[in-house]
């Protein structure tokens, strides 16, 4: 999974990392590009979010976020499905850590000041991969519409990022 994103994880990142907690972030930084790119309208608020996110998740130098967002760009545009992704999720994540990421990827949609059809799309198949609720799935999209959610400086996204 992601051989490249690794690679660059155990070069630049932290070799303290053990194997499930690199996974979890490769899948968590994959899901996120993936919401960005999918409208095929890459926006300066979407990538913005996308590296904000990651940085606060991942807590690394911003010059390592530019590469690490265009290589997950070339896996996820290789990768045949959601699932390599959501089941390292699966695996890894309770289901508050679940809803976290699930409203950090409608913020990554709504960054543009518009959800597009493949946005909401994408959302909903990675919610049902990750065993969302549709009730737990439309409160994280009800919570990432708020405008004081959208700034990303809310409690539960600061609980998400430093778990």
């Amino acid at each position: 999974m992601l051989s490249s994103i690794k690679h660059f994880f155990k070069e630049r990142i932290s070799e303290s990392e053990d194997e499930t907690s690199l996974n979890e972030h490769l899948a968590v930084a994959a899901l996120l590009v993936e919401v960005m790119i999918i409208d095929g309208d890459l926006a300066d608020a979407e990538l913005n979010t996308v590296t904000k996110s990651l940085g606060q998740l991942l807590d690394i130098e911003e010059n390592d976020l530019h590469d690490l967002i265009e290589l997950s760009k070339k896996e996820v545009s290789a990768a045949t499905s959601l699932y390599q992704f959501t089941r390292q999720i699966n695996e890894s994540y309770s289901i508050d850590k679940k809803l976290q990421l699930m409203t950090t990827l409608w913020r990554v949609a709504y960054a543009d000041g518009k959800l597009d059809k493949y946005e909401e799309n994408i959302i909903r198949r990675i919610a049902d991969l990750i065993h969302i609720r549709h009730s737990e799935y439309i409160k994280c999209k009800v919570t990432a519409r708020q405008p004081d959610q959208l700034s990303g400086q809310d409690e539960d996204s600061k609980a998400f990022i430093r778990s």
